[in-house]
């Protein structure tokens, strides 16, 4: 049975329904995207346009510039306006748990036709139809899995963002959420013409200077707790007007953290602007802690390898909660 063929199959049937029966739509992510969440979200875009259909892409505009590593994209389809016919349109909400990681209240209207397509084990299934499969490495390879069974072809202007969202979600395929389809569709795109070497360039390499510095100091404060289980670092508001940093610079610092001999959590936490408040980025080494459940113990989510929260905890409150969160599954 194929990822795309378990609990959801019914739910990717209506789905694809609903992708013949209508012409109008209008997509959408989580809030803060990564590489899964833009590259889902334009490789969708390039299906329905696949189809003649009528798609608008809607990302939020304090969500501008994007994370540097994903700046390449062509992003002139993008509008940050709510199309003046969204009451027409089918709305699908792509790589996104929750509807509130899209807070715009326009796309939450009484009676439309949402499509949730996720991969999120704790998406609360909020849509019309909930197409959401677990077991899929990323919501890339759903849209994937959907060119295929309505006979897309795919063209590189699809493949190369589908594939981001591969790379980025699989952890460059050394996360556990890395199974055999994640290859087959690795190989489908490289099939399809995309300059593999180029899209790892922009994606992992051409860091600017304060990025670099970012790391240095991020790497200094690194502490190892229950017994080297916990491996964490902090960066504080400070840090980000020293060097000169973004905040989308702190991309990668949390796996390098993972990679520490020992480690079974990795944390980064980084202060937020208005100070006294931390966003913290959880990993899982190895698979015997579900760092998920950590973070939904303090309002958060995510993934069992790979989950995030936000805190109002003070950095020596965070460390506690963290160790006892460790320690109690690896007890």
């Amino acid at each position: 049975m194929t990822a795309t063929q378990a609990p959801t199959a019914g739910a990717r049937e209506q789905v694809l329904d609903a992708i013949r029966g209508h012409d109008k739509f209008v997509l959408l992510t989580h809030e803060h995207p990564d590489g899964d969440a833009l590259g889902s979200l334009m490789g969708m875009d390039g299906l329905l346009a696949g189809l003649g259909k009528d798609s608008v892409m809607y990302v939020c505009a304090n969500e501008f510039p994007l994370p540097y590593e994903y700046r390449w994209f062509d992003i002139s389809r993008v509008t940050s306006e709510v199309p003046a016919d969204v009451e027409e349109r089918t709305i699908i909400f792509l790589d996104c748990g929750n509807i509130d990681r899209n807070p715009v209240e326009a796309f939450r209207r009484e009676g439309a036709t949402t499509l949730n397509i996720d991969h999120h084990h704790d998406n609360t299934r909020f849509g019309t139809v909930n197409h959401v499969v677990q077991d899929a490495s990323c919501t890339a390879e759903i849209v994937w899995d959907l060119m295929n069974g309505l006979g897309v072809p795919l063209s590189q202007p699809i493949a190369e963002p589908l594939y981001v969202g591969l790379i980025t979600d699989t952890g460059r395929f050394m996360y556990e959420n890395t199974g055999p389809r994640a290859h087959l569709m690795a190989a489908a795109r490289i099939e399809a013409g995309i300059d593999v070497a180029a899209i790892y360039r922009r994606v992992y390499e051409g860091w600017p200077e304060p990025k670099l510095r970012l790391f240095a100091r991020a790497l200094s404060r690194t502490e190892r707790h229950a017994g080297g289980a916990l491996t964490m670092t902090q960066l504080s508001v400070e840090d980000f007007r020293q060097t000169g940093a973004e905040d989308s610079f702190t991309e990668g610092i949390v796996d390098r953290l993972r990679a520490v001999e020992g480690t079974k959590v990795a944390a980064l936490a980084r202060e937020l602007p208005e100070g006294g408040r931390w966003k913290v980025s959880l990993r899982s080494s190895d698979g015997d802690v579900d760092v998920s459940e950590i973070a939904r113990a303090a309002g958060g989510g995510g993934h069992k390898a790979a989950a995030g929260l936000s805190t109002d905890m003070s950095p020596a409150e965070l460390v506690a909660f963290l160790r006892e969160q460790v320690i109690a599954q690896i007890a």
